[in-house]
């Protein structure tokens, strides 16, 4: 396929996202990416919701109501849209996001962001490992075979500030005071908090689409078309979390029950108990996982990072931290996952 330039275009060619459509609008990662591309003041925001929904999006953002079960619904609300992002739990019925898919296609979206807000979705053992990567990859290929859109991934890796205050996510928990070392806790991964992962998508959205001319050296959206985008909050192993849970707590080694497992027992454990359905089993299978020791959580030293060409900013650790700790304390994954 020939390079594509904005210098070429037909008269009226916008070389930027307006139009934005987002599922998961007042979500748990899509408020913070909703509020950042609000920030920017370029872009108008649609959210598509269920009328049945109680989530209400952030003010300065247009609602449009839709039903999964009537496929038209989905396309008015889609067209127009330049490109249509993804967010959705889990627990969201399998085959939305392809409905989505299929919407998006006929009502002519370029680009779509699907819900890819994770590890490296290129790694294929990784994929098959944890079970959902494989789906994931299948959709993928799906917006290919449509030949309408483009996609762009997300690689963020756990959002820091959740996973910190999960019970055990990271091995840490802090309503417990208890931490588990995966193998001897010094495997280090790249991990993302939300509003970082906010900033990215609208740093990614604000790129031009298209070199100026052959002669551009600017970044581009054209540049990510099909790709993945690997950004990161923090490259950090369990030790370094710990110690800033600590500075943050004011507490010592002396007041925490430390202990330490197999990763790959651990994984494999939870494997197996999460086939009955078990979340909170399914959620320690997932994160042990990017903590083997092939380096499958650390992207940053694999694939690089893409923060510098999205002008991300560093971010204080503990302050991260001290999100973390008052989410846990709140109760937070009582709601999610009860309480052993």
């Amino acid at each position: 396929m020939s390079t594509k330039y904005a210098s070429t275009q037909p008269s009226g060619y916008n070389n930027h996202i307006k139009n934005v459509a987002i599922v998961g609008a007042a979500g748990q990662v899509g408020q913070f990416i909703t509020t950042e591309l609000l920030k920017k003041g370029t872009f108008d925001i649609t959210a598509l919701s269920r009328s049945d929904s109680t989530n209400t999006p952030p003010s300065g953002v247009t609602t449009k109501p839709i039903d999964y079960n009537d496929r038209s619904t989905l396309v008015n609300a889609l067209k127009g849209q330049d490109v249509l992002i993804i967010t959705m739990a889990v627990t969201a019925p399998q085959d939305q996001q392809k409905k989505l898919i299929e919407a998006a296609a006929e009502a002519g979206v370029p680009w779509i962001i699907p819900n890819e807000f994770g590890g490296d979705g290129e790694d294929d053992q990784v994929s098959a490992d944890i079970f959902i990567g494989i789906g994931k990859k299948k959709e993928r290929e799906y917006i290919e075979e449509l030949g309408k859109s483009s996609w762009i991934g997300i690689t963020c890796s756990f959002w820091y500030e959740y996973s910190l205050a999960g019970p055990g996510l990271y091995g840490i928990d802090i309503v417990k005071k208890e931490v588990t070392w995966f193998d001897d806790g010094k495997q280090r991964v790249n991990t993302s908090t939300w509003p970082q992962t906010g900033r990215a998508v609208a740093e990614l959205l604000s790129l031009p689409v298209l070199p100026e001319d052959e002669n551009g050296k600017a970044t581009t959206l054209s540049h990510y078309r099909n790709r993945f985008a690997y950004v990161s909050s923090f490259t950090l192993s369990q030790r370094d979390m710990f110690e800033s849970v600590k500075r943050v707590t004011g507490t010592s080694d002396s007041e925490w029950e430390i202990s330490s497992v197999s990763v790959k027992k651990l994984f494999e454990d939870s494997k197996e108990k999460s086939k009955t359905g078990d979340r909170l089993a399914y959620g320690k299978m997932l994160y042990s996982r990017y903590f083997f020791p092939d380096n499958a959580g650390y992207y940053e030293v694999t694939k690089g990072l893409d923060n510098e060409k999205l002008g991300l900013p560093r971010e204080g650790l503990d302050e991260s931290t001290k999100k973390a700790v008052k989410l846990a304390e709140s109760g937070y994954f009582e709601k999610i996952f009860g309480r052993n």
